[in-house]
């Protein structure tokens, strides 16, 4: 991927060895700058994810793929002296968990960024935290609009909280308008049943969704809740039934989806469960016991598979020899991870090779600079830490399996 080449830095980059000082677990014999021979300054940056749980196969794949990052910056040298290495924790998608993870996270004075976290009701409980600290946070799949642009974005208020807070997924606002488009314009679907898990992502994917799908001529015909970690949704299931919509639009994870497209099936309307990002991955599928071809899900980017950029991602996880696959987030994760590198790296060379004393505000300084060509593609930030990609992806289960069927830009 040439990550050498592809930072776009606007201070002038001093070259030759760096002499390293300051952050970090230092090796026993002392740091020296690369290329000397001496050890080197690790640098640490935190995972946060649920790496246990109903969601663990999204939070191992983000773990591990910001774990690739760190180790293919190290095989490069990418910046010389420093050697990065992982840090992660497991917020079993809980807030307090993950406002507990972000405290020990703070407490460790190695850590210069993070990765994560994967909810984006986790992620509420962590922004105070990091932001105190001035400690740079970039979650890969967070996609509530809020948590950058405030409570009042609806309104047209948008405000930056949190200026620690960046990522690199795209928000709901374009996802949950991008899903409403398709179901209307290329589905033909006219009266949808919109349900939601009563958390941060799916309620605010979900009113967003609804909103848009109105405006373009559409039918919301009834809404209902579901709670997170029940498995009975036979109530719902039969309201949906009897309301007569020919589609239903769900806002929450894979866990409750593949439960409901299921219970929604069994009930006896033969209609397609349509969801975001939560829903996409194969769990959905399996969590179901009657076949759910024809249920569609919105994703953001491009599918990984797909892109050019991705091909060495790809490769070098399957060398890497990870158990987990690198899911829906894996991509997002890995660049999530490297645009913290390409920080840490901007922060050196404007520091005349030496790391500062107290490094993290310089990196979050550097945050907002950070561009390169990454693993999903351009990666780079607007004023509010949003990426400025706005690629999405719709996928439909075909033959028990999931499958792209459009990727677009989205233009608001």
């Amino acid at each position: 991927m040439r990550h050498r080449s592809l930072l776009i830095l606007t201070t002038v980059l001093t070259t030759g060895a760096l002499t390293l000082t300051a952050c970090g677990s230092r090796d026993e014999g002392g740091t020296t700058g690369g290329g000397t021979g001496g050890k080197k300054t690790t640098v640490i940056i935190g995972v946060d994810a649920p790496l246990t749980g109903d969601l663990s196969a999204l939070g191992q794949g983000i773990k591990n793929s910001a774990d690739l990052a760190a180790k293919t910056a190290n095989k490069n040298n990418e910046v010389a002296g420093i050697e990065f290495k992982i840090e992660a924790l497991d917020d079993q998608a809980l807030p307090a968990t993950g406002q507990a993870n972000a405290t020990s996270l703070v407490g460790n004075k190695d850590v210069v960024g993070v990765v994560g976290p994967l909810n984006s009701g986790v992620a509420q409980s962590m922004q105070g935290v990091f932001d105190s600290a001035k400690l740079t946070q970039v979650s890969p799949a967070n996609t509530n609009p809020s948590l950058s642009q405030g409570d009042n974005w609806g309104k047209g208020e948008k405000k930056r909280t949190f200026k620690s807070y960046f990522r690199t997924a795209t928000t709901d606002v374009i996802q949950g308008k991008f899903a409403a488009n398709y179901l209307y314009n290329d589905a033909k679907k006219k009266k949808v049943f919109v349900v939601d898990d009563k958390q941060t992502y799916g309620v605010g994917l979900g009113s967003i969704f609804a909103e848009e799908f109105k405006k373009l001529g559409g039918q919301v015909v009834d809404t209902d809740h579901v709670t997170v970690k029940e498995k009975d949704f036979s109530s719902t299931a039969n309201k949906i039934k009897s309301s007569g919509a020919d589609s239903v639009y769900f806002g929450g994870q894979y866990p409750e989806g593949g439960l409901l497209s299921d219970q929604v099936k069994k009930a006896g309307a033969t209609i397609p469960v349509m969801g975001g990002d939560g829903i996409y991955d194969p769990k959905f599928i399996s969590a179901s016991g009657t076949a759910n071809d024809g249920d569609i899900a919105t994703s953001v980017g491009f599918p990984v598979e797909q892109l050019d950029t991705a091909k060495k991602f790809i490769a070098d996880y399957k060398a890497g020899g990870y158990k987990d696959p690198y899911a829906a987030y894996g991509g997002y994760s890995y660049d999530a991870a490297w645009s913290i590198i390409q920080a840490v790296k901007a922060t050196v060379q404007a520091n005349n090779g030496k790391l500062p004393e107290n490094p993290r505000e310089k990196v979050l300084e550097a945050m907002s600079k950070v561009a390169f060509d990454g693993v999903t593609g351009k990666v780079a930030f607007d004023e509010f830490g949003d990426t400025t990609n706005k690629q999405l992806t719709v996928y439909q289960v075909k033959g028990g399996e999931w499958k792209s069927v459009k990727s677009e830009t989205f233009k608001d």
